[in-house]
């Protein structure tokens, strides 16, 4: 890289707070672990935050990689308003550099021209409405290091009665962390594997900040929680990784939080794994719910079973699903079961929606 100090486009740059000076001169932002040191003009490893003016700002507000109406249960949330739609979108750029990564294209993306639409927080509020959708999803990358778009967006859309769901890898420091799961209504967390080696190795991170993050939000916040494992052959797919990760699970953040576990398949700077088979998929599940989680899933793959929710008291079938679309609806309206009264966790209202498996890019700018 040149010399030369990068000038970022004052249309999509704001100040940020999360950041210190340094005695050398560098400023340090203290959104992530990784606590980036920056010079001027310098970006952070996340693409989007950089040091501007002896400060850090973020360089991509109000600019998005795309929109699209989603089912909720591909985020995934499958006890979050079930059936109804999600507006998601993402930015560029990640804190993290798994070599696995699905969504490299936008999340390792160094090109703003990987931003191709934009609209300020209260338009995608509006839209939202204007669409029928229940939830903005903050996805694709990791709105962490949007922090301040993301916030803003979530503030937009709760004065118009939408909700926010944040798709996140936790990867977020303390500060940060409370501010922006205090404008969240929903998040499903990566819980990408078990042992410092995978993540430091595989994602170029650390285990602890996601755990302190999953407790964070299960105890000191309202917001529904969910979590992800993307099970890769051969790294985290163990039963000895597994029944440590189901143990932690449940004694940590208690029986009742949903764990989705989803097939690997080749991508980015891991072409050379195979893709996940069903049955370690299968495996993992039966393993958690040995441990005593109460709502775990496959993913990725055709299993209605294991995409089905039950009660786990007398074992009904309360939600069915074939992908993304139910297939049968058996809570109460309280959100029960009808046979034996059992609350199921989740937030729920008295019928699911019926968004079903559809997706519908959206273009703002083509909306007044």
């Amino acid at each position: 890289m040149s010399e030369q100090a990068e000038r970022f486009d004052p249309r999509y740059t704001v100040p940020t707070r999360y950041w210190r000076r340094l005695e050398d001169g560098r400023v340090q932002c203290d959104v992530c672990p990784r606590f980036c040191k920056l010079r001027e003009g310098r970006r952070g490893l996340c693409f989007v935050r950089a040091n501007q003016g002896g400060q850090v700002v973020l360089t991509t507000y109000g600019r998005s990689s795309g929109y699209c109406v989603d089912p909720i249960e591909k985020k995934p949330l499958n006890h979050f308003l079930p059936g109804t739609p999600v507006l998601s979108f993402g930015t560029a750029g990640c804190n993290l550099a798994c070599k696995f990564c699905q969504n490299w294209d936008i999340s390792k993306s160094r090109e703003t021209d990987t931003l191709a639409d934009e609209a300020p927080p209260e338009k995608i509020a509006r839209v939202a409405q204007a669409l029928g959708c229940r939830s903005v999803a903050y996805t694709y990358n990791d709105p962490v290091i949007f922090l301040e778009y993301a916030v803003d967006t979530a503030r937009a859309c709760r004065e118009r009665g939408i909700r926010s769901v944040a798709v996140t890898a936790g990867y977020i420091t303390e500060e940060p962390r409370r501010d922006l799961f205090a404008w969240m209504d929903a998040a499903n967390v990566d819980l990408k594997g078990f042992t410092e080696d995978f993540y430091w190795k595989v994602t170029g991170g650390h285990l602890q900040p996601v755990l302190d993050t999953l407790r964070y939000i299960r105890h000191e916040t309202d917001v529904w929680l969910e979590i992800t494992t993307l099970l890769i052959p051969g790294l985290n797919d163990s039963d000895e990784e597994l029944h440590a990760m189901a143990e932690w699970v449940v004694k940590e953040l208690g029986p009742d939080v949903p764990w989705h576990f989803t097939a690997f398949h080749p991508d980015w700077k891991m072409r050379d794994r195979p893709p996940t088979p069903p049955q370690t998929l299968r495996r993992a599940r039966r393993i958690a719910m040995e441990h005593g989680v109460r709502y775990a899933y496959t993913g990725n793959v055709h299993d209605e079973e294991g995409q089905s929710t039950f009660c786990h008291q007398c074992g009904r079938r309360l939600i069915g699903r074939d992908w993304y679309v139910i297939t049968e609806w058996s809570l109460t309206g309280d959100g029960r079961c009808p046979d034996c009264g059992t609350p199921c966790a989740g937030v729920f209202e008295a019928r699911p929606g019926d968004w079903g498996p559809r997706r519908l890019p959206v273009r703002l700018a083509e909306f007044a």
